[in-house]
């Protein structure tokens, strides 16, 4: 867990820990936080903010005591930015709405948090990259074993009669899966050495 002197030792950086602590689930393990510099905060419900194995949180405190929580999985992440002065920190978070790993959701929120002691920003910048880029390869890896899939995969041997009838736009279906497959090489989506097992599977098919 991300630590930074003095604050640490404040009073209300610690029940914000503790709030933190209690929302973790089974299993849950708070890897950084970072918290509102006490002068920014002085006009403004003080934030707390956290990366944990699972998740991002933030923490707005009411202003009768206590806080109010909101939270992001990495899977929605989309993209982290970060603003450093000399002694404060702007962290921003762009999430997508949807319930799943589709990268092309059509709406978006973005998560300002303002005036975050500088290092404790900076750790919590790094988790965020490295959760984002671990998604975005899931993402990416789930991309091509759709495209392989609509290419024909591996049941290009086992393709029912009528397999090399053409397609609507006329065109006959090994002919465009070997374009499909030549669209992922391009695309780097698959190796030389892929495509042309595809290309062999679908010549074999014929």
């Amino acid at each position: 867990m991300t630590d930074s002197g003095g604050a640490a030792d404040d009073a209300s950086t610690n029940r914000a820990l503790d709030t933190l602590r209690g929302l973790l689930t089974s299993g849950e393990t708070l890897e950084a936080w970072a918290m509102q510099h006490r002068l920014f905060a002085l006009t403004h419900r003080r934030i707390c903010i956290a990366a944990t194995s699972g998740r991002f949180i933030s923490l707005s405190r009411r202003l009768l005591g206590g806080y109010d929580s909101s939270d992001i999985r990495w899977q929605d992440l989309k993209e982290t930015r970060i603003r450093a002065g000399m002694l404060t920190a702007e962290l921003t978070l762009v999430a997508q709405t949807s319930a799943d790993m589709n990268i092309g959701a059509e709406f978006n929120r973005e998560l300002i948090f303002t005036g975050l002691c500088k290092d404790q920003a900076q750790s919590m910048y790094r988790i965020c990259q490295q959760h984002d880029q671990v998604w975005r390869e899931k993402r990416r890896v789930r991309e091509l074993e759709e495209l392989r899939a609509k290419s024909g995969g591996v049941q290009f041997g086992n393709a029912p009669a009528g397999y090399a009838g053409a397609d609507s736009d006329g065109s006959s279906e090994p002919a465009r899966r070997l374009r499909q497959a030549r669209e992922m090489l391009e695309a780097k989506l698959i190796t030389d050495s892929e495509f042309e097992s595809i290309k062999a599977k679908i010549v074999s098919s014929l």
